[in-house]
C-alpha cells in the first residue's frame, strides 16, 4: 500500500513542483489487436490480446498508460496493465538540465498489475536526443515485486519514423532488461514493431497501422524459459 501510494504522490508532485501551471501538451490514445501463434509460456500456442494505450505530455512531464487482454486458445483469459508517470526535473527545479545528448532528465515510476500480483518501479530516466528518431527514452529502476525478489531493471523505448515516396513506416518498440535474484534469472524483453500507415492511403487523419510484432524474449518471466513469437499487428490511433 506504501509504495501505491508513493506512486500516485509522484503523479500528484507534478502539479505542485514549480510555479507554472500544470498544462497538458498533446494526448494520443490507440486501440492494438495482435495474433500471434508461437508462446512459449502459459498460456502457450495461439493467441489473441487487444491492447489499450494511452499516452500524454505535460509541461510536468508525461504519462503512459497501458492495458492488456489476452485471450489465449488454449486456457483463460487475463489482464495485465503498466501506469508510468514520469516528472521532469527540468520543471520541477525551474531550470534547463539539457546536456549532451540529454533534453530532460525525470523522476520515474511504473505500477505493473495483474491477475493477483501488483509491482512497483521507481528509478530517473532521460529523453535522448537520437538523430532520426521521434523519440529515445532510458530508464533505470529499481523494482519492488509482489511474487518474487526484488530486482533491477533497464528500460529503452523508442520510435524511428520512415518515409518512402508517399509512404509512411513506423519501427518503434521497447527493451526490459531485468537483474538476477534469489528467485529469478535475469530477463530480457526485446519487442519491436514494424508498421505501415495503410490509414493514410485511406484518408484518415490519425494513423491505423498493419504490421508485425516480435517478442525476443529470455528467461520470461524470471524462468529458464525463452520465447521468439511473431505477431500479425493492426493498430488504430484516435
Amino acid at each position: 500500500m506504501k509504495r501505491k501510494l508513493a506512486l500516485a504522490a509522484l503523479t500528484a508532485s507534478a502539479f505542485i513542483a514549480a510555479p507554472a501551471s500544470a498544462e497538458m501538451l498533446w494526448t494520443n490514445t490507440s486501440l492494438s489487436y495482435l495474433k500471434g501463434d508461437d508462446y512459449k509460456f502459459t498460456p502457450t500456442g495461439n493467441m489473441d490480446v487487444v491492447t489499450l494505450e494511452n499516452a500524454t505530455g505535460h509541461n510536468w512531464g508525461d504519462t503512459f498508460l497501458f492495458i492488456d487482454r489476452s485471450m489465449p486458445e488454449d486456457g483463460s483469459s487475463s489482464f495485465y496493465g503498466e501506469f508510468s508517470p514520469r516528472l521532469s526535473l527540468s520543471y520541477a527545479t525551474d531550470s534547463d538540465l539539457s546536456f549532451g545528448l540529454v533534453k530532460d532528465v525525470y523522476l520515474a515510476g511504473t505500477w505493473e498489475a495483474g491477475n493477483g500480483f501488483d509491482n512497483y518501479l521507481y528509478g530517473v530516466s532521460v529523453n535522448l536526443d537520437v538523430p532520426g528518431f521521434r523519440y529515445f527514452t532510458a530508464s533505470v529502476y529499481q523494482a519492488f515485486n509482489d511474487k518474487s525478489a526484488n530486482d533491477e531493471q533497464l528500460t529503452l523505448t523508442w520510435a524511428y519514423p520512415i518515409e518512402a515516396g508517399s509512404q509512411e513506416f513506423l519501427i518503434d518498440g521497447f527493451l526490459d532488461w531485468s537483474t538476477s535474484s534469489d528467485t529469478n534469472e535475469s530477463e530480457m524483453n526485446f519487442t519491436p514493431q514494424i508498421k505501415w500507415n495503410a490509414g493514410k492511403n485511406m484518408g484518415l487523419k490519425s494513423p491505423l497501422y498493419v504490421g508485425v510484432e516480435y517478442a525476443y524474449w529470455n528467461n520470461k518471466y524470471g524462468t529458464t524459459t525463452d520465447e521468439r513469437c511473431a505477431s500479425l499487428l493492426l493498430k488504430w490511433h484516435f
